[in-house]
């Protein structure tokens, strides 16, 4: 009997394949967004691709630039980035056929009085005759969120909704250079790059992971004007996002002009031993275990509040966990770090590896921490001071041996290698995609159902950690 063709597989394989091809080891690693205290913003109708195949149409937040035609829009909306003590003012245009708005969980705010009153605050009505300017202090730093006030059950199901980012006072994300005497000159972050100003909160690089989940059928009915058979009750999500995409799509650059409502970069990237702030949000009505591979995270604070149990303690009464579950309307910011300790081989390779690394030989435990001060004192720690290598795998040969290539099947990311920075022989047309050879550790939820796009695997809350060997450059 013949089979039949799986299009919606097809369609997977294929955006799977374009988002791969255009990934590079480049992107942002910090928070995309847009800075300032005072934005004119319009929210806009509009439609996104999803890898099922399908469009599906969509209302967001854009930044108004004035023209008649509302193109603006995006999912999620722009990320607000910031600082502690600004007042931010956010000018509302509505260009949707129902009424808006925006509220600032967490925040002290205020309106104007255009507009028309609403059950929770005042809205821009659907005629795009009057603005309302919104109004919020931000008086504590942290990882905030902004949506509809109006109708949110359905509105932020819709796409209203967005990040917002409050800098510590004192915050300087200005990069350092160390000079190590094997590796040469290396960037760091500045020690003031903190996500709440004191102890514990330092990071080295930081990403936002917004998650939401939706139902196309809502949607659908709301683009051809049926709101009176939108039925929540019947809710049946089939889609889940990151920062507004789903996998393959979440591997794609930010700014990737294939998708132009959806901006946001989800690629987290790391060196060994350096700091991953995770700004964590859940967008929408469900709960999401968002699990990190590689290494716990150590939870920090919770809806914008350092876990600390007396001021300027730090994050003493965080904890550590491999799965941090996310819950509607909630923030959560943890501290991830990856070093390779304990593996029981040299992540780098014997000597013979490190050259084909880029790391030059180099001796292990006899160097003070001066370097990253990473203990905060002198001596040794048991890590290499630059590249992180755990002292007493230094030199350890791998326990096994890769198999022969005609005996394995490749993916795209696989350097040839089983260490890190070492990029071997591959048959052509296999690699590729690891141009540094890095580490990948798969991010995404623990949910199964969740890795899905319209029941089509692999799809939706999933993105790749790729952890890079020194001296690689991440872009700041």
């Amino acid at each position: 009997m013949k089979k039949p063709i799986n299009r919606v597989g097809q369609l997977a394989a294929l955006s799977l394949a374009s988002a791969l091809a255009g990934f590079t080891s480049s992107s942002q690693a910090t928070v995309d967004g847009i800075t300032g205290a005072n934005h004119n913003f319009v929210a806009c109708q509009f439609n996104i691709p999803t890898p099922d195949g399908d469009s599906v149409p969509m209302w967001g937040y854009g930044v108004d630039d004035g023209d008649a035609v509302c193109q603006e829009g995006q999912y999620p909306g722009p990320t607000l980035i910031v600082n502690e003590g600004d007042t931010v003012n956010i000018t509302l245009r509505n260009n949707l056929p129902v009424d808006t708005s925006i509220v600032f969980p967490g925040q002290t705010s205020s309106t104007t009085t255009t507009g028309s009153k609403g059950l929770i605050t005042q809205e821009v009505t659907a005629d795009g005759a009057t603005t309302v300017i919104y109004t919020f202090e931000a008086t504590h730093p942290g990882t905030f969120m902004y949506e509809s006030g109006s109708n949110p059950a359905l509105q932020t199901e819709m796409g209203l909704l967005g990040a917002i980012i409050v800098r510590p006072t004192g915050f300087d994300s200005t990069p350092v250079t160390i000079v190590d005497p094997t590796l040469g000159s290396i960037e760091k972050a500045n020690a003031a790059q903190t996500a709440y100003g004191g102890a514990g909160t330092h990071y080295d690089y930081e990403y936002l992971f917004l998650l939401s989940e939706m139902d196309p059928e809502i949607h659908k009915r709301y683009a051809l004007g049926q709101f009176q058979n939108v039925d929540n009750t019947n809710y049946h999500e089939v889609l889940w996002f990151i920062n507004g995409r789903n996998f393959p799509n979440t591997l794609s650059q930010a700014g990737d002009p294939t998708f132009p409502h959806q901006p946001y970069n989800s690629i987290p990237e790391t060196r060994p031993g350096e700091k991953v702030l995770i700004r964590l949000i859940g967008g929408s009505r469900h709960a999401h275990p968002f699990h990190t591979h590689g290494a716990n995270a150590q939870v920090i604070a919770q809806d914008g509040r350092l876990l600390e149990s007396t001021p300027g303690s730090g994050p003493d009464v965080g904890r550590s966990d491999y799965t941090i579950l996310t819950y509607s309307g909630q923030t959560y910011d943890a501290i991830f770090q990856w070093t390779g300790k304990d593996n029981g081989w040299d992540i780098y390779g014997p000597a013979a590896g490190d050259a084909l690394a880029g790391v030059p030989p180099h001796t292990c435990g006899v160097a003070d921490d001066t370097l990253n001060n990473k203990t905060g004192v002198s001596g040794s720690d048991g890590y290499h001071d630059t590249t992180w290598e755990w002292c007493a795998d230094h030199d350890v040969a791998a326990p096994v041996f890769l198999p022969a290539t005609q005996d394995m099947t490749f993916g795209g990311f696989f350097s040839g290698s089983q260490f890190i920075g070492t990029l071997q022989a591959l048959p052509p047309g296999e690699g590729g995609l690891n141009p540094t050879g890095a580490y990948l550790y798969a991010w995404h939820s623990h949910n199964e159902k969740e890795l899905v796009n319209n029941d089509v695997f692999p799809g939706g809350m999933f993105t790749a950690l790729f952890v890079h060997p020194y001296p690689t450059f991440i872009q700041r």
